[in-house]
């Protein structure tokens, strides 16, 4: 039973002629929640108590100095979450703080120390969208072919689709246009209309 619906039959049977304590006994309250169940048809929210000091808050300084010091330190030489838990049982005698609390906390405060800094906020990548047909990567390079026995430098043409990531190869003797007309530009088109 919910509370509103404890509130609820208790003034039913109130009005049924039932006692405070009667009440308080048939529904496993205290006589205190009775009376309120009598003067208001909806239960007070509840109180909620005043926030816990963290353990952690002692060494909060600290922390934050090691993530300010990490702006300046080369990417290699910053300060990793378990390096700093290590750091505050080494230098400052933290004890019965679990590692979890400590990453929790340098997660949260590293970028709010960074953005305090002015540096900006860290980048992060963006998924490239591409529609089925439409883009296309297109580059030639220089390879070497055993032609005849003899060392002879190619181009290899390389046409690939980005929505699928299907890719065709061509080697010939030059990356000028002569190398489009004929098989080679009827291929592509086939591969675009395969590959979408």
């Amino acid at each position: 039973m919910t509370r509103v619906e404890i509130y609820a039959a208790i003034r039913r049977d109130s009005r049924a002629g039932l006692g405070v304590r009667a009440l308080a006994r048939k529904y496993g309250v205290h006589r205190r929640t009775v009376r309120e169940a009598l003067t208001s048809p909806w239960p007070q929210p509840r109180k909620k108590p005043p926030p816990r000091r963290s353990r952690l808050d002692a060494f909060k300084r600290a922390i934050d100095q090691m993530l300010r010091e990490d702006l300046n330190a080369p990417r290699n030489q910053r300060h990793t979450s378990g390096r700093i838990y290590d750091r505050l049982i080494a230098e400052h005698d933290m004890e019965g703080i679990s590692y979890s609390t400590v990453c929790g906390y340098v997660a949260w405060r590293r970028p709010e120390i960074r953005v305090q800094a002015g540096r900006p906020p860290r980048e992060v990548p963006i998924d490239q969208e591409h529609r089925p047909g439409v883009d296309a990567q297109v580059d030639f390079g220089d390879v070497v072919v055993n032609l005849a026995g003899k060392p002879t430098v190619c181009y290899l043409f390389v046409f690939r689709l980005s929505y699928s990531g299907k890719a065709v190869h061509r080697v010939s003797l030059s990356c000028g246009q002569e190398a489009f007309h004929g098989r080679t530009r009827a291929r592509l088109q086939r591969a675009r209309w395969l590959y979408g």
